[in-house]
C-alpha cells in the first residue's frame, strides 16, 4: 500500500515536471559540458526519469524498481552524455543535481521526507548513476579501442608503400646484380630479404582487412612548424621512385623551392606519400604533377596532385574520400587512402576535393591554413 507522502510526491512530481525540469536546467547548466547544449539535448531522458520516480514511488517494491531502473532511461542517457561531452563527474552531478531539486521541490509542498520515502528516492537515484555510469564508460572504452584500432590501421596503410618501395629496390639490385658473378652469402642476404618483406606485406593486410571499417581520428594531435615544402615532397618522391619506376610514371616536383608551409610534416609527408601511390596506381607509363602556391587570399597554402592516368568516374566523385569507398576493380583496395588524406587535412583546418575526367586524368587538390 502507497505511503501518503510517497503518493503525495509522485502526484507532485507529474503536476510540476515542467517547472522542476527548468530548475533542474538552471543548475545543470553550470557544468561545462553543459552550457552550449539546446533544452531538448540537455533534457535528454530526465524526463523519463521523473517519469520513473514517480512510478517507483507509487510501487515502493525494491526488485520492481531494479527491473524498472534497468528497462529505463539511465543506460541510454549514459551513452548519450558521451556524445554530449560530458565527463564522468558531470554525470554523477546532474543525477545529483536531480535529486536535490526533488528535495526541494518536496520541502516547499510541506511533504514529509520519511525513512520510507528517502529509502524508495535514494534507491531509484543511486540505481540511476550507478547505470548511467556504467554506460558512460563502457562507451568512453568502446572509443579508446577504436582509436587504437584506427591508429593502427593508418599506420599499415602509410607502411605499405615504403615496403613495395623496398621490394622492387631489392629486386632491380638483385637483377642488376645477376649479371655478375654473386657469392652465395650474397644470394642468402637477398632470399632473407624477400623473405622479411613478404612477411612484413603480409602482416599489413592484414591489419588493414581487420580495420578497413574504421577511419575516425579523434583527438589526432598536430605538431605544426613552418618548414620547406618543396624538400619535404622531394623526399616522398625519392622514396617512391621505385614504385613510379615499375609503373613507368615519372613524378615531377613542381612545387617553389621558396615556399614555405605551416603544418604538421609527419602528418603532410602521409598526405602526399597517398596521393603520389594512388596517382602512381592510375598513371601508369604517365605523369604525375606535384604543386604547390600561396592561395589568392594569402592566408594559407594550396597543395595538389595531378596526374594524366585513367581518371575517375563521375558518379564515384563525391564519395572517393569517404572510409571503405575502395575501388571495387581492385582487390587490393581498401577505402583508407584518400579517406586518410581528408583526416588529416581536415585536422588542420583545411579542406581538400577532386577534379576529374573519365580518361583525362585526375588533381586532388587541398588547402592548408597558416594559422594555429
Amino acid at each position: 500500500m502507497t505511503s501518503q507522502p510517497r503518493r503525495a510526491l509522485a502526484q507532485l512530481l507529474r503536476a510540476g515536471k515542467v517547472e522542476l525540469l527548468a530548475t533542474w536546467r538552471a543548475q545543470v547548466r553550470e557544468l561545462p559540458s553543459a552550457k552550449h547544449l539546446d533544452v531538448p539535448t540537455l533534457n535528454d531522458h530526465i524526463p523519463g526519469l521523473i517519469d520513473e520516480i514517480a512510478v517507483s514511488l507509487e510501487l515502493g517494491d525494491d526488485r520492481t524498481i531494479a527491473q524498472n531502473l534497468r528497462e529505463g532511461t539511465p543506460p541510454e542517457h549514459g551513452a548519450q552524455r558521451v556524445e554530449d561531452g560530458f565527463d564522468i563527474i558531470e554525470v554523477v552531478s546532474e543525477y545529483n543535481i536531480l535529486r536535490g531539486c526533488v528535495h526541494a521541490l518536496a520541502d516547499q509542498h510541506d511533504i514529509r521526507m520519511d525513512r520510507n520515502l528517502l529509502h524508495v528516492l535514494n534507491m531509484v537515484m543511486d540505481g540511476a548513476i550507478g547505470m548511467a555510469v556504467q554506460t558512460f564508460a563502457e562507451e568512453k572504452a568502446h572509443e579508446v579501442r577504436k582509436r587504437r584500432q584506427e591508429y593502427l590501421a593508418f599506420v599499415a596503410h602509410d607502411l605499405r608503400n615504403p615496403l613495395t618501395a623496398i621490394s622492387l629496390s631489392a629486386a632491380l639490385l638483385e637483377a642488376t646484380m645477376k649479371k655478375a658473378e654473386v657469392d652465395e652469402e650474397t644470394t642468402h642476404v637477398f632470399r632473407t630479404l624477400h623473405r622479411n618483406v613478404g612477411q612484413l606485406e603480409t602482416l599489413v593486410t592484414k591489419v588493414l582487412e581487420e580495420n578497413a571499417n574504421l577511419l575516425s581520428e579523434e583527438g589526432l594531435s598536430l605538431e605544426r612548424r613552418h618548414f620547406d615544402l618543396w624538400a619535404l615532397v622531394e623526399a616522398v618522391i625519392q622514396s617512391m621512385a621505385p614504385v613510379a619506376a615499375d609503373a613507368g610514371t615519372r613524378l615531377i616536383n613542381a612545387i617553389p623551392k621558396e615556399l614555405v608551409v605551416y603544418a604538421d610534416a609527419e602528418l603532410l609527408r602521409r598526405v602526399f606519400q597517398n596521393l603520389i601511390g594512388n596517382a602512381i596506381t592510375y598513371t601508369a607509363r604517365g605523369e604525375v604533377r606535384i604543386g604547390a602556391a600561396m592561395n589568392d587570399l594569402r592566408d594559407g597554402t594550396a597543395c595538389w596532385v595531378t596526374d594524366n592516368g585513367s581518371g575517375i568516374d563521375k558518379d564515384r566523385l563525391d564519395s572517393i574520400f569517404d572510409k571503405g569507398e575502395g575501388d571495387v576493380e581492385r582487390i587490393d583496395s581498401t577505402g583508407l587512402g584518400l579517406a586518410i588524406v581528408k583526416t588529416f587535412i581536415e585536422a588542420h583546418g583545411g579542406t581538400v576535393r577532386a577534379q576529374s575526367e573519365k580518361g583525362q586524368g585526375t588533381t586532388i587538390r587541398f588547402e592548408l591554413p597558416d594559422r594555429q
